[in-house]
């Protein structure tokens, strides 16, 4: 007996079950005021070097936080812990992925409505992310520009269910011979109009626009939920 069937039943049950959490955290934002953003690639993209540098240069104006997952160790919310904003981790053991119960239960003992950002770093991975709601306003993927140009067609689906790209360590781009207009071409390839922002966390090229960009949005996002009340 094929045991497809029973997998694929599975997996709709825990995906439906996440759905229910994730719109509870989604009105849970809104009511707060906060703009929730997570943040998914692969291994190694400067994902948590981007990050840090966010939260660093947000923190004297804002008040941010963020919650970060891997499978085993906490080195990573150690390294954000030095932008001075509050930092959990959260660790995930053998799962590949954040779900939104996972980030409902981390948040215990914050009050959001002491927030204005909250930035959700999910677990390196550009597979499992990509079928898991976890309630934010904004999903960016993360490509470095060593990793190559084509990535975006190696996994469409975690590009589609992104709202915005960021191309990150910029500062290597001329050494790896990185070719960023062969990148953007796959990127529109993928998702069609797709916001794309190229920066570097180490140099700080291309941070103010993705700040002022994220200003905008949360300002957007607030008015939003004014007028819904």
């Amino acid at each position: 007996m094929s045991m497809e069937p029973r997998l694929v039943e599975v997996r709709n049950n825990v995906l439906k079950q996440n759905d229910i959490f994730a719109r509870a955290l989604r009105e849970r934002f809104r009511e707060a005021g906060v703009l929730a953003v997570s943040l998914v690639s692969s291994p190694g993209s400067g994902k948590t070097a981007f990050l840090e540098k966010t939260l660093t240069l947000l923190q004297p104006r804002y008040r941010v936080a963020a919650l970060v997952g891997d499978l085993a160790t906490e080195n990573d919310a150690a390294r954000l812990a030095r932008s001075k904003a509050p930092v959990k981790q959260i660790l995930t053991g053998t799962v590949c992925h954040l779900e939104a119960a996972m980030v409902q239960s981390a948040l215990g003992g914050w009050d959001l409505n002491r927030l204005e950002f909250l930035f959700i770093e999910n677990v390196g991975n550009l597979v499992c992310p990509s079928s898991y709601d976890l309630g934010e306003d904004l999903r960016f993927v993360l490509l470095s520009v060593t990793e190559g140009e084509d990535k975006p067609l190696k996994y469409p689906t975690i590009f589609n269910s992104a709202d915005v790209a960021v191309i990150t360590k910029s500062d290597l781009a001329t050494v790896v011979e990185f070719d960023e207009a062969a990148a953007m071409r796959n990127i529109q390839a993928v998702r069609p109009g797709m916001q794309v922002f190229k920066l570097s966390a180490k140099t700080g090229e291309g941070m103010a626009g993705f700040l002022e960009f994220l200003e905008r949005r949360r300002k957007h996002s607030r008015a939003s939920a004014a007028v819904s009340r």
